[in-house]
């Protein structure tokens, strides 16, 4: 696979610099599932912090292929990823720059593939990896007026807002909790289709709507009923649910239906 071809050369050119102490690889490489659409998540691990220089960033990553494009990744809350476009052959590859500091914090334990003086190693052993997982309470107190919000939407007739609004329940909400149902990572709408059974990917695609109200108005009840099915499955009595809410917002549902 090109992913492992791309990961050895990086390991033979990063492997005598002093600078490097480790270089690491996640994502699907650990479970075995890279296929010709896999990208690849590697992770540098330098003795100084050179996250906040881009220019440093950059001498890395061309140095490890044809680079064609490369920009950090504020948009998903991690400005130490540098995503790349590599070309001949054609790949997305991240890196994640870290100090040794920095790689004790992670979602996963990586495959080691430079580990100098096996400071790596040591690490790994001494701490765990922790996934994150969604706050139930932090959904609960929003679901709500996240409904209202899509419903004032539909009611405007700005329904490309509400379907870009569903997506974002799906990624934040929806996907990560029948995840965790299903005993997988809650890992957004990654995999669904392959990691749900047949039932409940089956209530996720009834939360994808066509652009007319009715269409909206049905996806947002289906919505509703996939929550409140989730929120029996998943949540405790520790739970606080907010009942005025949900209460006027069904009513104001009923009142847009009109």
């Amino acid at each position: 696979m090109i992913q492992q071809l791309f990961a050895q050369h990086a390991t033979e050119i990063l492997k005598s610099d002093e600078f490097v102490i480790g270089l690491a690889v996640g994502g699907s490489w650990l479970s075995n599932e890279i296929d010709e659409f896999s990208d690849l998540d590697l992770i540098l691990v330098t003795r100084e912090k050179i996250s906040t220089d881009k220019s440093k960033m950059l001498q890395y990553a061309n140095r490890l292929g044809n680079l064609i494009s490369a920009f950090t990744g504020e948009h998903v809350g991690e400005p130490r990823v540098l995503i790349c476009l590599y070309d001949k052959p054609l790949l997305h590859v991240d890196i994640k720059f870290v100090t040794l500091d920095e790689f004790a914090s992670r979602v996963e334990n990586p495959m080691l593939l430079i580990d100098r003086d096996n400071q790596l190693q040591k690490i790994l052993d001494q701490t765990e990896a922790k996934f994150p997982y969604p706050d139930y309470q932090w959904i609960e107190d929003r679901f709500w007026t996240w409904m209202h919000y899509a419903l004032l939407k539909i009611g405007r007739g700005e329904y490309l807002e509400a379907l870009d609004f569903f997506g974002f329940l799906r990624m934040v909400v929806f996907g990560p909790l029948l995840h965790i149902k299903n005993k997988n990572l809650p890992r957004g709408v990654r995999k669904v289709e392959s990691q749900l059974p047949a039932e409940d990917f089956n209530l996720l695609k009834g939360t994808i709507a066509e652009y007319n109200k009715i269409a909206l108005i049905t996806a947002l009840e289906n919505a509703i009923v996939l929550y409140k099915n989730l929120r029996i499955d998943l949540y405790t009595e520790n739970i606080r649910q907010n009942k005025k809410a949900e209460d006027a917002v069904i009513q104001y549902l009923a009142k847009i239906k009109r």
